[in-house]
């Protein structure tokens, strides 16, 4: 795997949405098959995408609320902004709502489910909006990325051993 391989892993993990759920299994696949430190280039594409994907969360707990509210008002950007504002909002009251007490659990599993729509950038923003705190915050949303790293690395990794199985067999065939 080239140096360049890498590097998209990092900056595809830093995409909203996308992530590590879209860096992790790009990173694995560009892995050669048969490749004789495979194991050391999967454990090097996981770091690189958890560091990728953790370096946005404090500018997006600091810095995103206030530029939602910034926007809002804005002739071009406003309903935009608005409508990100209000599910952001929306979204980390209803967290709060579900977990009570629980709500560090609550965001480190809400990160920690490899879906869109969860991961370190919703997850940090509504702890921004929820008031959760900075180190509160960061711990529960690097735990999550930890485990939907995990998810992802070992579902891919599956994924591709089952997918080579099934191409050797039809070349054999």
């Amino acid at each position: 795997m080239s140096f360049l391989n890498y590097l998209i892993c990092f900056f595809i993990s830093m995409v909203p949405i996308i992530e590590l759920r879209g860096a992790i299994p790009y990173g694995i696949a560009m892995i050669p098959n048969g490749s004789p430190n495979s194991v050391l280039q999967i454990i090097l594409v996981f770091v690189i995408c958890i560091v990728g994907n953790m370096i946005p969360v404090p500018f997006i707990y600091f810095f995103a609320r206030k530029v939602l509210v910034w926007g809002k008002d804005k002739k071009v950007i406003g309903k935009f902004f608005t409508w990100c504002y209000n599910k952001g909002e929306k979204g980390g009251k209803k967290l709060q709502a579900k977990a009570g007490k629980g709500l560090f659990i609550a965001l480190m599993l809400f990160v920690g489910i490899p879906i869109p729509g969860t991961g370190a950038w919703t997850g940090t923003l509504a702890a921004s909006f929820l008031d959760m705190g900075f180190k509160k915050s960061v711990k529960a949303v690097i735990l999550g990325v930890l485990i939907a790293g995990t998810i992802m690395a070992v579902g891919t990794i599956g994924v591709k051993a089952g997918l080579g199985g099934v191409f050797s067999l039809l070349a054999n065939t």
